[in-house]
């Protein structure tokens, strides 16, 4: 009887019992090393309660600098050698040989004959900005941007590099820099869309409505679009019938429906999308068209905009009421130039400088406007398009119709307000201006560089999908560019 307590007693020790297990006490010291490290996987917990999203503010990580942005989007790759970067070595290889290896998109239109840009730079400001002569009214305001000379993405086509910088990698379906911004901080504004894509007349972008997805994050935070003529918005003005207390009833009616349908289906998050924009259409009856009757603005504004002249009144328009929503609370637009409008393959020396015209004064009297308003301090704006051009030749059929073929690897694009230092120059391109040399800046940290202006951490800003976490930056190399920030 004692003997059979005795190995009861053994068999029940605490050791015994481990080791009998195949644990060991090995096994539990490796598990909680892992742990310490981080490497031990962590058991998915189920939600208790369904997710749900919406566009009230929220506080940042840190406090912001930023607190709205304009992305004026040049689509088809402006000539950075014909406007920001000018390089001298052009002038002396001008139709010589290019003397070294030249990275081409199209090489079947493909030429190693350097092209001179047949322009002149200038300094600008007390900064003393160099800047083609095709850019006089953004020169006048070089005190109060950042050139960035050095961006990169090394991806040649326009779709991947436009993905690269609108959503951080070269793949579609993922939620663009303004979704992420929206999804980050919420609204200012309950009357008016957070996120705006203001469109060009004369075609969608490349990659049409993919410039400003949602991606996987709701449907919530996509971006809504404007219109380019009116109305701008459609169908915002109920039936005269309706109009009033009839149309108050049916609203609050269908409210209480979709509510009603929405608890039965939770974590349905295109439902909740759809339910919000339903609700947001009704205030915005007011807001919006307000927002965007230009006609309350002074004709002395509407003529700093270009809106009296035929080649910039359509852009300085979008320019104003982009103008008029960050008033308003807006928090991220777009202004978008139309399909390849700045993809000079050819005929770059009559086509370049009208593109130039279109936008070069009623962007600058975007940030003259913000900065008289004192907007610009809290509203990043940013000129640029998906890529630059090569310093050779393409389509060598006469000097009035060369051009440049797509270059990704070292192009150039500007940034103001928000925390971004003024009369800034930053990075460097080789002497030919191909390859991006010092300080070079990648699409990621672009964008953590933003981010981190909005007071979001680029690491923190995450959305979990199946089990995952995914960011913008979704676990690239990036670097907040610190050395174009104000102190």
């Amino acid at each position: 009887m004692n003997g059979d307590t005795t190995m009861s007693a053994q068999c029940f020790t605490r050791r015994h019992f481990l080791a009998s297990q195949g644990w060991g006490l090995g096994s539990i010291a490796l598990a909680w090393l892992l742990k310490q490290d981080g490497l031990l996987a962590e058991t998915e917990r189920p939600e208790l309660q369904p997710r749900t999203f919406d566009l009230k503010p929220k506080a940042p990580d840190r406090p912001p600098r930023a607190k709205a942005m304009i992305s004026l989007w040049m689509q088809g790759g402006p000539s950075h050698l014909d406007l920001f970067d000018p390089k001298p070595m052009l002038q002396k290889y001008d139709g010589k040989p290019f003397p070294g290896e030249v990275k081409y998109d199209n090489a079947a239109q493909a030429s190693s004959k350097v092209l001179a840009s047949p322009w002149k730079f200038r300094h600008y400001g007390e900064c003393g900005m160099e800047l083609s002569e095709l850019l006089p009214h953004t020169g006048r305001m070089a005190d109060d941007i950042t050139l960035i000379r050095s961006m990169h993405t090394g991806v040649n086509n326009h779709g991947q590099s436009i993905r690269a910088l609108i959503n951080g990698r070269i793949l579609g379906g993922r939620p663009t820099l303004g979704s992420w911004v929206v999804y980050g901080l919420g609204s200012e504004t309950q009357n008016l869309p957070a996120y705006v894509a203001l469109i060009d007349p004369g075609q969608l972008p490349v990659m049409g409505v993919e410039n400003w997805s949602n991606g996987f994050l709701p449907a919530i935070y996509q971006g809504t679009v404007i219109r380019p003529q009116e109305p701008r918005i459609l169908n915002l003005d109920p039936p005269p019938h309706l109009a009033g207390a009839p149309q108050r009833r049916a609203l609050d009616f269908l409210q209480r429906l979709n509510q009603r349908h929405a608890a039965q289906r939770p974590g349905y998050f295109e439902l909740q999308a759809r339910i919000a924009s339903y609700e947001l259409a009704a205030r915005m009856q007011l807001a919006a068209k307000e927002a965007m009757d230009l006609s309350r603005e002074t004709k002395a504004t509407q003529k700093l905009y270009g809106m009296d002249e035929k080649e910039t009144a359509e852009y300085g328009s979008r320019c104003l009421i982009a103008r008029r929503l960050i008033e308003r609370g807006v928090r991220f637009i777009q202004i978008f130039t139309q399909n390849q409008f700045w993809d000079h393959h050819g005929s770059i020396i009559s086509r370049l400088p009208a593109a130039c015209r279109k936008v070069d004064k009623p962007a600058a009297a975007l940030l003259y406007d913000l900065k008289a308003r004192g907007l610009l301090d809290t509203t990043i704006v940013h000129w640029g398009g998906e890529m630059g051009r090569l310093p050779v030749i393409q389509n060598d059929a006469g000097r009035a119709k060369v051009g440049r073929d797509h270059n990704t690897y070292g192009f150039s694009m500007w940034l103001a307000g928000g925390g971004f230092k003024r009369g800034c120059v930053y990075g460097v391109t080789d002497e030919f201006g191909h390859k991006a040399v010092e300080n070079v800046v990648n699409h990621y940290d672009y964008h953590a560089t933003v981010l981190h202006l909005f007071g979001l951490d680029h690491q923190r800003l995450v959305f979990k999908q199946n089990g995952r976490e995914q960011s913008l930056i979704d676990g690239q190399p990036a670097r907040i560019v610190h050395d174009i920030l104000e102190a």
